[in-house]
Order: structure tokens, then C-alpha cells, then sequence
């Protein structure tokens, strides 16, 4: 299980990662560039993805995530933070921020972190 505030935590550790509210809800942005919105009353949060790892993430556990409206069909994903694996979904975050940041904000990422990323 995931709480929002682990959520909230792990986005804004990572470098030049900040909280603005939209739309209603959390997002969390580096360079004004959205990678995760969270959801607090319904315990969901959207994370950016690739649409190859939307498929793997869907298909390896319907009940946790599936297509996010709106922007599913650029590849985000909804999650079920409530059944969510902690150690994959931190990835997946870690994974959304790298595909928002700029090649120059992820050099400042920390090995620790770096370590947790899927490989490409």
C-alpha cells in the first residue's frame, strides 16, 4: 500500500520537483512540466508513461492500474494507490519525472536514486 504522502514524498525528492495545485488536485511538475497528479479523496494518483509501459503496467496488474482518462491515450497511467506496490510505483515515479525533466535536471539526480530507475 501507497499513501499520498509517500507519493507527495517521493515527487518532491526528486531534483527540481515542485507541488501546484490544478485542476483541484496535487501536481507535480519539474520545469512547469506536469509528470503526476494526485488525487486525494479518491486515493488515485495519474502518472505520465510511456504507452509501452502503460501496457506492461496494466497488464501485469489490472486492479492496481489502468488508462487515465483524459491523457491515457498519450500513455499516463491511474493508479490505485491503495493496492499499489511501493517499490514498483516509486519507479514508475522515478520513471515519469526522467520523462519530464530535461537531460541537464537529471544529472543532478543522486546514485541512491538513479539505482532505482528501470533499466532502458
Amino acid at each position: 500500500m501507497v499513501t499520498s504522502g509517500a507519493l507527495r514524498a517521493w515527487a518532491l525528492g526528486l531534483p527540481e520537483a515542485y507541488e501546484e495545485q490544478t485542476w483541484g488536485a496535487a501536481t507535480f511538475r519539474v520545469r512547469a512540466k506536469i509528470f503526476v497528479i494526485l488525487h486525494d479523496e479518491e486515493a488515485l494518483a495519474s502518472v505520465k508513461a510511456s504507452k509501452a509501459d502503460q501496457a506492461e503496467l496494466i497488464a501485469g496488474d489490472g486492479a492496481t492500474y489502468r488508462v487515465a482518462s483524459h491523457t491515457g491515450r498519450f500513455g499516463w497511467v491511474e493508479v490505485r494507490l491503495a493496492s499499489a506496490d511501493p517499490t514498483e510505483l516509486r519507479s514508475v515515479v522515478l520513471e515519469a519525472w526522467r520523462r519530464t525533466a530535461p537531460k541537464q535536471v537529471q544529472l543532478a539526480l543522486p546514485d541512491d536514486l538513479r539505482a532505482l530507475l528501470p533499466q532502458r
